[in-house]
């Protein structure tokens, strides 16, 4: 599988699976929206919006700590399914929420869902992908998130004004669907399948997949017993502790930078003089920016590597951001400007992101990538509760401002980048068995130094 020339099976697999991810965009960018809305229709404060937000984003983490472990027990094919019903019908019932304290029990199960899918559908889409194009089909995949935010947008523009938030959250429901597509048109991951002992599946899901096996051998490699996915503490043992420090910092940093800005910035533009129409207008305009940053860092991955191009995105994106905090909400400041800044700390943010998603799941062996990817990115939910919590209490604060919200963020990317820069490793061009086996020798040598002394 690692040697295979890229083919129309991997291009389904990234296919099917960035439409779920488009999906679980759409669902967590009509938040954003809807909130605008609400809060003028309810009354609520900043303190109230920023709890909205962080309500659904602890779901987040409880459904991507799970998911993974989960995946690694249950597949990742099923994981995908359920985690996007369970948003899916959540959403839809989200519209006939009746108060505050309604809103926020639908938004933590819409959340299970949504943390839950996207570890998931990295996971797989790693495990199916050749060495040389993993990185980058990765990337491609995680772009699918922008035309998410990008339907989201839409939808607050287009929808809310005219039709009400009531009918934006239902048509939140309509992915449901897309479950039965998944069940028919997605294999599971055969790497998956062979550390469960399902060796004639996995030869069925290595051909939907254009790859020809051997029927003797094709266990071999794996082993021919099945093996369950590990736990929390194995993900700290000598082999990995490294590499989750480093991922848990940056997943933190990047999702609480992330919600922080993108979940508040209509609210922001809404506070800051702009119409509702008008501020809607300016973040459908920042979000496509996010396109072109995704796939300039799936070019970049496999030419630079995965470690270079994630420290550079990060570096630009928190100097983008912090002139964006500046120059962005001045009295004096143009439509035109504000789109500009704003648009690069999309382009750099996003771009980062795409990385990041393809870079997790390549620090783990089969066994543990489900529970390593859904752990990385729990801990990043945990910093995308406080993100926009942070946001609703400077934001409220006397004496603080969108400047100091801006600054604030801008130094958390500047740490992640370090963090990155001194922690992380390269695996550009490696084969999942590569990376995994350097793993093993290395955990080994540390044994062995530990007898010595």
């Amino acid at each position: 599988m690692d040697a295979q020339p890229l083919g129309a099976g991997h291009r389904r697999v990234t296919l099917l699976s960035g439409l779920g991810w488009m999906f679980d965009a759409m669902d967590i960018g009509l938040l954003s929206f809807v909130l605008v809305a609400l809060a003028r229709e309810w009354e609520l404060t900043q303190g109230q919006v920023g709890l909205a937000i962080s309500v659904s984003l602890f779901g987040m983490f409880v459904g991507a700590a799970a998911s993974g472990s989960l995946a690694d027990r249950y597949g990742r094919k099923p994981l995908l399914m359920a985690t996007l019903l369970v948003y899916s019908v959540a959403t839809g019932l989200t519209a006939l929420a009746w108060g505050f304290g309604a809103l926020l029990v639908l938004r933590f199960v819409t959340g299970l869902g949504l943390g839950g899918e996207l570890p998931v559908a990295s996971t797989l889409v790693a495990e199916v992908s050749p060495a040389r194009s993993r990185g980058r089909m990765i990337v491609l995949l995680e772009s699918f998130w922008a035309y998410g935010w990008i339907l989201a947008a839409l939808i607050g523009y287009l929808v809310i004004p005219e039709f009400g938030w009531r009918v934006a959250f239902a048509i939140g429901a309509l992915p449901a669907l897309y479950v039965l597509v998944l069940r028919r048109g997605l294999p599971e991951s055969p790497r998956y399948l062979l550390r469960r002992g399902r060796h004639a599946e996995a030869r069925e899901a290595a051909r939907r997949l254009g790859v020809e096996v051997e029927e003797p051998d094709i266990g071999t490699a794996q082993g021919t017993s099945p093996v369950s996915g590990v736990g929390i503490r194995a993900l700290w043992t000598a082999p990995y502790a490294r590499r989750t420090a480093m991922l848990w910092v940056l997943w933190f940093g990047m999702v609480f930078s992330y919600y922080g800005i993108f979940t508040w910035l209509p609210q922001i533009l809404a506070t800051s003089g702009y119409s509702l129409v008008r501020s809607f207008e300016y973040v459908l305009l920042i979000t496509l920016a996010q396109i072109p940053g995704y796939f300039s860092a799936a070019y970049l991955v496999e030419k630079w590597g995965r470690k270079a191009t994630l420290v550079s995105y990060l570096l630009c994106c928190a100097a983008a951001t912090l002139v964006f905090g500046l120059r962005g909400f001045g009295a004096e400041t143009s439509g035109a400007e504000l789109v500009l800044w704003g648009s690069l700390v999309s382009f750099f943010n996003l771009g980062a992101w795409g990385v990041v998603y393809g870079y997790t799941p390549e620090l783990y062996p089969t066994a543990a990538r489900g529970s390593g990817a859904g752990w990385a990115a729990g801990i990043g939910r945990i910093g995308g509760i406080a993100g926009p919590y942070a946001v609703g209490l400077m934001l409220g604060a006397p004496g603080l401002g969108t400047l100091a919200v801006f600054s604030m963020f801008a130094a958390v990317l500047l740490v992640i980048a370090a963090n990155v820069w001194l922690l992380g490793e390269e695996t550009r061009g490696r084969t999942l068995d590569e990376i995994s086996e350097r793993t093993a020798r290395h955990a080994g040598d540390i044994r062995k130094a530990q007898a010595t002394s």
